[in-house]
């Protein structure tokens, strides 16, 4: 781990290179009110943006405030979510949300990081992503970007979440918690992904990123690639084995019954 003064001098120049490349901006989840937001983070769990925008204007349109979702079931929920992962127990999460809105706040969304962490579905991340986006109250939610990040870039050890957001929260000024949040996913997301990274490629790890943790970074790439194919291997051994089954089960033309 660099010392704190190396890692105060990487994080400035860092967000002085996220300011150039993302000087506006917002919320990657389409929403209008806290209410939406908190829905579509809910659903954004194992699942990409992207996907939850293609989803949530139906539902949006069926029940636009927690008064309306608390009306319907899960079951009813879950045509507008059954293309998203883990949409049984979303469509589950989102009712008993809805009605625990309804009956300790009013309906509304509360501007409180502890009250949200008492709804269904919504955990520490899902809460600081309201509390930032939703009321502009500082928050640093680490996804799974960030925690890749600060430890590429040197930032934190990045042994668990709650490491990531303790350091970075000490690195960066509290009045830009909430844009470098976004900033660092949309630069995550864009130029220093997870598969397929490029050190040299790469505006903040070509001088960020250490030696040591690039060579982690491949090994960790090379294991991975292997348990992909066996699992390739394995799932293609057992398809042939079905269709032999299949096919030995098959009565022969001609064959007595």
């Amino acid at each position: 781990m660099r010392a704190i003064a190396q890692r105060q001098r990487d994080a400035d120049k860092i967000r002085q290179i996220l300011d150039e490349l993302y000087p506006i901006v917002g919320s990657p989840l389409a929403h209008e009110t806290p209410f939406q937001l908190l829905v579509a983070t809910i659903l954004s769990a194992q699942c990409t943006d992207a996907r939850v925008n293609l989803v949530t204007p139906a539902l949006f349109a069926r029940a636009a405030d927690a008064h309306a979702l608390a009306r319907l079931t899960p079951r009813q929920v879950l045509p507008f979510i059954k293309s998203l992962g883990l949409a049984r127990s979303k469509a589950k999460n989102l009712v008993a949300m809805a009605k625990q809105l309804v009956a300790k706040h009013g309906g509304e969304v509360p501007a409180s990081l502890e009250q949200l962490e008492q709804l269904a579905g919504v955990g520490h991340k899902t809460a600081g992503v309201v509390m930032a986006q939703a009321f502009g109250e500082p928050a640093f939610p680490v996804d799974t970007h960030i925690h890749r990040l600060a430890g590429r870039w040197g930032l934190s050890r990045a042994r668990n979440v709650v490491e990531v957001e303790r350091d970075l929260k000490a690195l960066f000024p509290r009045e830009r918690w909430n844009a470098l949040h976004l900033q660092i996913i949309y630069f995550g997301r864009a130029q220093c992904q997870a598969r397929g990274h490029v050190r040299a490629d790469c505006a903040i790890c070509t001088w960020a990123m250490s030696d040591a943790r690039d060579a982690l970074e491949a090994r960790i790439a090379r294991a991975s690639a292997r348990a992909r194919e066996r699992t390739r291997k394995l799932a293609a051994k057992a398809k042939r084995a079905k269709a032999k089954a299949k096919a030995n089960a098959k009565p022969k033309r001609g064959a007595r019954r």
